[in-house]
């Protein structure tokens, strides 16, 4: 075991500017300068080129990563005649989309305002934070003070309608928690499935309706961006709804905004607010597509649980949408409608502890989940001991659901929930949000060929799109962040970290009668893909239709090798 180095870990929060414009920078550095080959690595900093903008850039790292995902500090700088100057993030900002022009021949002129709405995002996070409450998986929701570290505009916002109440009141990192407001709509105008009579019972004890009416909740926000909407004001003025007001028990926002926790379930509302890539609105085919998907894949996950009964899935057995005259845009049904989640209660083992992974793998203390908080003044055997616990824990079940049931889970930070016992240890993987679960068609032909097209088609990836999903996810956004912090403990442990990634990878494949080529080409060291955020952001495309770039792979033996042997 290497001895173990001082941690080039961060210990103090950065400013907004700093975290905007490393942020870029990562980006910048993944999916344009890092591809085109024009970066290196030279006396403790990072060298960066724009070459059709004929920019030179610089700064200063903690620690580099064998994956590219180098932990920076310090301000960005750019070449001048005399010698380097400072940048702030516009500035910075400025360069970027200038050499995105000059490369695409395509301007987008939306780019420096939602980096603008991004970082005052960041500057709110950071100003008057409150102190967190005593429940430690709620803190860890609400810990991700900058979002994305891979994403140009992680915490901006832009809203459809006007904004009715400062963003803080429903944002997850001010820690915000409220009453939802209430609306009673005639039962033979509700549209609702349910697989799960607990799931209905929980919206329908939130408040009580009169007679011949059902409960729609709804978030405070929604509601509030859609109350002008003529269609609802002509329900309300003929008594098919009825507007409850604001009450109840109080729901705390999440790491998605809007998803909000309270009353012993999640519940996932829409939001007309493009929140990063994506418009946070309940699609019609993911209300119903949800619910499907629940009871679809209740075999798989089944077989799964008792495979793998330490790691398990949130399901999501019921909806609950408005079905107004009027409405034929479904700007109501999508707006209001709302989908059912298992409270961590139904799969999470007792005495455990549930901590969101994304707030475990923050680079910047946080949250009492970061890990240098989680597992204090742990040596380098300590570290690993826990690294190998949570591989196995994580990396199966995932393989084993695309493999064996065809099934593309979307493990990324958000979506995972580790449960750890009272040492900090990792005991149990819930795994949730089955809007980005996904089909094979091959493994689910008599299955999808049941469902409506409209909800099918969006459920479905082709193999080799599900692969790269599963792969980017899992590998890139989740264990290469994870590991980085765990590296940023002990710098030297990063090889054997990459190493112990790859053995447990082996250890799926060993236990296999036939090991699958794809699972082949991970472990021989492909390039990884890396979802392309920066570009799909410039290029205004959906999330869907987002591309990825290929990153040099760790898992190859001879990059472990190459790098035990300098650092040894």
């Amino acid at each position: 075991m290497p001895p173990s180095p001082t941690p080039t870990a961060a210990t103090a929060l950065p400013t907004a500017d700093l975290a905007v414009a490393h942020t870029l920078l990562n980006c910048l550095l993944r999916e344009v300068s890092g591809p085109e080959h024009q970066t290196a690595v030279s006396d403790g900093r990072l060298l960066l080129r724009l070459p059709r903008r004929g920019a030179l850039l610089r700064v200063a790292l903690r620690r580099t990563s064998l994956l590219g995902a180098h932990r920076f500090a310090g301000p960005v700088e750019s070449a001048t005649g005399g010698g380097w100057s400072a940048l702030g993030w516009r500035e910075l900002a400025e360069l970027v989309q200038a050499e995105l022009t000059l490369r695409t021949g395509v301007a987008n002129d939306e780019f420096l305002g939602q980096l603008a709405s991004s970082a005052q995002g960041v500057e709110a996070a950071l100003a008057g934070r409150p102190a967190a409450g005593p429940d430690r998986y709620l803190e860890s929701e609400q810990a991700l003070l900058f979002g994305h570290r891979f994403h140009p505009t992680p915490k901006s916002r832009t809203a459809r309608g006007a904004e009715p109440d400062p963003w803080t009141a429903y944002a997850p990192e001010a820690r915000a928690a409220f009453p939802l407001r209430y609306l009673a709509v005639r039962q033979e105008l509700i549209a609702e499935r349910s697989v799960d009579p607990a799931a209905t019972a929980v919206l329908d004890g939130l408040c009580g309706v009169p007679a011949g009416y059902r409960l729609l909740p709804a978030h405070p926000w929604q509601h509030r961006l859609l109350a002008d909407h003529p269609v609802l004001r002509a329900a309300l003025e003929r008594g098919e709804v009825l507007d409850l007001g604001t009450g109840g028990p109080e729901f705390t926002a999440t790491a998605s905004v809007r998803t909000l926790h309270g009353a012993g379930a999640f519940l996932k509302f829409s939001l007309n607010v493009r929140i990063t890539n994506c418009l946070r609105r309940n699609a019609a085919h993911e209300l119903t597509g949800a619910v499907a998907l629940t009871e679809l894949l209740a075999p798989a996950l089944d077989d799964l649980a008792v495979r793998f009964p330490d790691a398990a899935m949130l399901r999501e057995p019921a909806f609950r949408a408005p079905a107004l005259p009027g409405d034929t845009s479904g700007a109501l049904f999508e707006g209001l409608g709302l989908i059912v989640r298992e409270d961590l209660a139904a799969r999470l083992r007792p005495g455990l502890t549930a901590l969101l992974a994304g707030a475990v793998a923050d680079e910047y203390p946080t949250s009492s989940a970061q890990f240098a908080r989680l597992l204090p003044d742990a040596g380098p055997a300590e570290l690993l001991s826990w690294w190998v616990d949570y591989l196995r824990l994580l990396l199966p079940p995932v393989l084993a659901a695309y493999f064996d049931h065809g099934v593309v889970l979307e493990p990324h930070l958000q979506n995972v929930v580790i449960g750890v016992d009272a040492d900090g240890r990792p005991r149990q993987v819930l795994f949730r949000d089955l809007e980005g679960t996904k089909l094979l068609p091959e493994h689910h032909a008599a299955l999808l060929a049941g469902l409506p097209p409209a909800v099918a088609g969006p459920m479905t990836y082709d193999a080799q799109r599900g692969w790269d999903r599963v792969v980017y996810c899992l590998l890139v956004n989740h264990v290469a962040e994870l590991l980085a912090v765990i590296a940023d403990q002990c710098p030297a442990l990063e090889p054997r970290l990459w190493d112990e990634v790859r053995l447990v990878l082996q250890e799926f494949a060993d236990d296999r009668q036939a090991c699958p080529p794809r699972l082949r080409g991970l472990l021989a060291g492909v390039p990884l893909p890396a979802k392309a955020n920066l570009l799909t952001r410039w290029e205004r495309k959906a999330d869907r239709a987002a591309g990825y770039v290929r990153l040099a792979s760790p898992l190859a033996a001879a990059v472990i090798d190459q790098a035990v042997r300098a650092r040894n």
